[in-house]
This record gives structure tokens, C-alpha cells and sequence, in this order.
């Protein structure tokens, strides 16, 4: 049919545009993000791209849900500003009569976007939980590169190591420079080696000097010494982590509802039924009048966006502080969401308004 094929060609061709734009905006917010974490230490510089990918894999979900409702509100409010509606209306289309179409186009995108909330969601967060932690567990002689100035793991100290020796754990050249209960200390030596002694983590240092200064007391202590130990690490490896709910899979969830994962399966039903409802707002608020821009609908788009996919995290704390249950709160916001929706769209399909409703037709006089 004409009429489904005109509609679904200019969709596609406009959110195809939409979703190149937001995935390019993403990617560089992602990089510069990743970019800062890589060089304070948090994660491994050899990992930024994989780490994008994953960061760009768990945001695909409210990326696909803002592409689709842009998408159908810049087809339909240029179709306005054509004067094409006219031509649709005039021939018996009301506007109820694009919903179908717009669902027949839309449905493998929500789809896409709930799937990726139930499940790419929590898989992607999980593998970057995973690289961050075992970055974590390497020995800071062996994450600071060569000729580089690096924070260890507790961000206390600064380390500067030449590595020439095929031992990860072994550097030679090392420079420390340390702040702990007030003092400043900088260590110097010629070698230093990782040695691991019960579940606490050393580095032995030899043959170097060490200067302590205590700036409240205005006092510095030199000290030379052959051998030196030095705690870098007291804590013992924890071989069963904190999983945020984030991390954990829908499945897992649903075996243990506790509040925490209630609010969490709020937030990813909800993206669903986000991108849904999105599309039936799309059709009531692209109405523009021809003579005015189409700026004023993309400005009321864009907050009508902000505040639902807020009110989306609000009831994620509001659910996991018990304050609502699961299934309440999804048909509170997104069943009155809906119903606002549908209640617009009937209301542009008869082409009501309020100036209708609330002027009174004058009375003839008998």
C-alpha cells in the first residue's frame, strides 16, 4: 500500500540519520570518559577500546528509545509542514489511522530495545566490572609502564619504575613518592621486585635513599639503606566481589525480588515500555502549524524525554527503598503515560481543542 510504504521509507531514512548522530555523540562522550579513567590508572590503556564497546553496547538501549521518538516526530511534523497531513486528512485519514503503520514499522526496534535492556544490559556492566578488577589485582610494578608516571591502586602513592627485566614484578630505577599521616616521603632505588607474603602484597627495594619531610614541623630525614620493604597493598584478595544489581541478569532477578533488584527490573521493563509509549507521543505532539518552525515541537520533545526517563530512575529508588512495589509502580507511570497518550491522540483525531470546548456558540435570536 502506498500509504504504509511513503510512511515507513521516510521513518527509516530518518532514523537511520538519528541513530548515526546520538551513536557518534555517545562514542566521543564514551572515549574522553574512558580516555580520563585510562590515565588515572582505573583501567588498563590496552582496554579502552573493548571497554567503549561495552559502554556503547549498555547505552544502545536509551539511544534506540530517543533515535525512534525522533525520528517519527521529525517525519510527521515535516509531513505537517508539507501540507501532506492536509492531503491525508482530507482523504479520510484520521490520525489514529497512522498508528498501525507506525507500530508495524517500529516493533523490531522495541524489541531490540528491550532485549538489550534485559539482557545486554547487565552482560555488558559485567565485563567491564570483570576488567576493572583484574586491572586492580596487578601488581603496581607491573601496571606502570615504562618511563611513565603512575598513582597506584589506592591513589596514595606515585610511582615511576624503568622495567627491563622480563619479570612483571621486577623494575629497576623506582621513584615513590608518598603522602600517608602527614608526612611527604620520596624513595628512591635501584631495583625493586613484588614479593607476596601471606595475603599482604610488599615491594623490596634495594640499595636506595629515602627522604621523609614533616611540613607542619618543618623537619626532613635522610636516610640510605641497602634493603627496604615497603606494604603496598594489606588488603587480601576478595574472591567474591559486591555485584551491583546492575550487573546481575534478569533471570537472577526475578529467582530473588528483593527491593534492590525490584527497582533494578523497573528500570528495564521500563525502557521498553518507554520506547512504546514514546511512539504514541510522537503522533500528537508533531502536529505544527505550516506557517510556524519546527523547533518548538523538537524543544517539547526533548523535555518531554528528560522528564519521563527521570521519573524512570526516580522510581528505581523510589522501588528498591520500598517505597512502591514492582508491578504498581510500572502501571502507575507507564499505564498513566499511556493513557495520557491515547486519551491526545483521540483528541487530534476529532481535531478538539480547547478554545472549542471552552468558547460558546452565540445564541440566534428568536
Amino acid at each position: 500500500m502506498v500509504f504504509d510504504s511513503s510512511l515507513r521509507r521516510d521513518l527509516a531514512r530518518n532514523f537511520v540519520a538519528t541513530v548515526v548522530v546520538l551513536v557518534t555523540i555517545v562514542m566521543t562522550i564514551l572515549l574522553i570518559r574512558t580516555l580520563g579513567q585510562a590515565s588515572r590508572g582505573s583501567i588498563n590503556p590496552s582496554e579502552v577500546l573493548l571497554i567503549m564497546g561495552f559502554s556503547l553496547l549498555s547505552q544502545l538501549t536509551t539511544v534506540l528509545a530517543l533515535s525512534l521518538f525522533i525520528s517519527i516526530i521529525a517525519t510527521f511534523s515535516g509531513m505537517y509542514s508539507d501540507s501532506e497531513m492536509v492531503i491525508w486528512f482530507s482523504s479520510g485519514r484520521g490520525v489514529l489511522s497512522f498508528v498501525l503503520p507506525l507500530l508495524r514499522f517500529a516493533w523490531p526496534v522495541l524489541m531490540a530495545t528491550s532485549l538489550l535492556a534485559l539482557l545486554a544490559w547487565p552482560w555488558s556492566n559485567q565485563q567491564i566490572q570483570d576488567l576493572q578488577q583484574r586491572y586492580d589485582k596487578r601488581g603496581d610494578v607491573e601496571r606502570v609502564a615504562p618511563g611513565r608516571f603512575q598513582e597506584s591502586a589506592g591513589g596514595k602513592r606515585v610511582f615511576f619504575i624503568d622495567k627491563d627485566s622480563p619479570d612483571q614484578n621486577t623494575g629497576t630505577n623506582v621513584f615513590i613518592a608518598s603522602q600517608d599521616r602527614g608526612y611527604d616521603t620520596t624513595t628512591t632505588a635501584r631495583r625493586g621486585r613484588i614479593e607476596w607474603r601471606d595475603s599482604d602484597r610488599f615491594l623490596t627495594l634495594e640499595r636506595g635513599e629515602q627522604w621523609l619531610n614533616e611540613p607542619d614541623k618543618s623537619r626532613t630525614r635522610w636516610t640510605q639503606f641497602e634493603h627496604y620493604d615497603l606494604l603496598i597493598d594489606p588488603r587480601v584478595a576478595n574472591d567474591n566481589p559486591v555485584v551491583a544489581s546492575r550487573q546481575i541478569p534478569t533471570l537472577a532477578l526475578l529467582a530473588n525480588l528483593t527491593p534492590v533488584h525490584q527497582g533494578e527490573l523497573s528500570w528495564r521493563m521500563g525502557l521498553g515500555l518507554c520506547a512504546l509509549n514514546f511512539c504514541l507521543l510522537a503522533l500528537p505532539l508533531s502536529a505544527v502549524n505550516p506557517r510556524r518552525g519546527r523547533s518548538y515541537q523538537f524543544a517539547l520533545a526533548l523535555l518531554v524525554f528528560v522528564v519521563y526517563y527521570n521519573f524512570l530512575n526516580i522510581g528505581q529508588n523510589w522501588v528498591s527503598q520500598g517505597r512502591f512495589g514492582l508491578v504498581p509502580w510500572l502501571l502507575l507511570l507507564h499505564g498513566s503515560v499511556m493513557s495520557a497518550a491515547l486519551i491526545w491522540l483521540w483528541i487530534r483525531h476529532h481535531q478538539w481543542s480547547w478554545r472549542n470546548l471552552l468558547v460558546r456558540r452565540p445564541l440566534h435570536a428568536t
